[in-house]
């Protein structure tokens, strides 16, 4: 498919776009990221509503015009009717794909894509263990080559950790908090250095926190003024620590085939709940013991989402093409 027209339907959620540009590039598509931003009902009522009339979907001269893309991408409930209706319109024309579950009708899109511990499942539903980003393995390979002074000057081993924040299933106690500094201070004690970065959810109390924790050890802790290091630590940390209240924080660096410990602040859900244990079946990830006696390491098959999603794309894509005689 390499070189093809897609279209990225966009809310402009960061998170989002990594998935859809992680896929799009490992696909090598010619992307244009059509953002929407619908307003009143079209906000409040999406995805079940259409698009409103004052887009002029399929109108000359509007955002949405013909000629239409070999292949569209949407995720989040507010793109979901913009690609049903670029479906209806486009027929045969263009393969459309939505990524997680906006809660529509399969034949809403022709693929669907949800993390294997989502619930939906059909004969046009793909699932991987982690969500796709855009950590390639040609990415990874240049990082490391551009490795920033201020961390390559760190002595190894080196682990990263990423903070999360409280959110409708996890609280970061001051229970919480204690076992988060003191697993911080365990890799410290054992020799490692780190590297911190926090998250835009990321509470001023888990800051503090791992700041007071990291001190006394060889460290980089982002501040979150400039460009965020994490890049660099997904492609040169040794292991990593990862907040199991983010499902894309503990998923992404499974890339590395590199240690995974997920710490686990208080409380949890079912959804959340089926993804680590699948992680941990895998391999990739443990969860973070109370106490660390030596810095474990283990290996496994890189997990790499992206990949294996444009994979069947491709192949799907290429099915319909000869089910309606136009050429590969």
């Amino acid at each position: 498919m390499r070189g093809r027209k897609a279209w990225l339907f966009s809310d402009g959620k960061a998170g989002n776009d990594v998935q859809s540009l992680g896929i799009a590039n490992a696909l090598g598509l010619d992307v244009t990221v059509k953002r929407i931003a619908p307003r009143g009902l079209h906000k409040h009522l999406s995805p079940w509503i259409g698009v409103a009339r004052r887009e002029r979907f399929g109108a000359p001269g509007s955002a949405f015009a013909p000629p239409w893309p070999d292949v569209a991408i949407a995720i989040g409930r507010l793109t979901t009717p913009y690609i049903r209706k670029l479906k209806q319109m486009a027929r045969e024309a263009t393969f459309t794909v939505i990524l997680q579950d906006p809660k529509v009708s399969l034949a809403t899109a022709d693929l669907f894509w949800v993390p294997a511990h989502d619930r939906l499942r059909g004969p046009n539903v793909i699932t991987t263990l982690t969500a796709p980003h855009g950590f390639s393995e040609q990415r990874l390979k240049a990082l490391k080559s551009a490795i920033p002074a201020h961390i390559a000057v760190l002595p190894r081993p080196r682990v990263a950790i990423m903070l999360g924040g409280s959110n409708g299933d996890y609280v970061y106690s001051p229970a919480a908090l204690e076992r988060l500094g003191r697993a911080t201070r365990a890799f410290g004690e054992k020799g490692a250095s780190l590297l911190v970065t926090p998250s835009r959810r990321t509470e001023p109390a888990i800051v503090q926190c791992a700041r007071q924790a990291v001190e006394p050890f060889p460290h980089f802790f982002w501040n979150m003024s400039g460009d965020n290091p994490y890049p660099f630590f997904v492609a040169e940390a040794d292991m990593f620590l990862a907040p199991a209240d983010s499902i894309n924080m503990t998923g992404e660096p499974c890339v590395t085939g590199r240690p995974v410990y997920v710490f686990h602040p208080d409380g949890g859900s079912p959804k959340f709940t089926r993804f680590h244990e699948a992680l941990m079946q895998y391999g990739a990830t443990r969860a973070m013991p109370e106490r660390i006696d030596a810095l474990e390491t283990w290996d496994y098959e890189p997990l790499s989402s992206a990949s294996a999603i444009a994979g069947e794309i491709d192949r799907r894509f290429a099915e319909m093409l000869i089910v309606n005689g136009r050429s590969i």
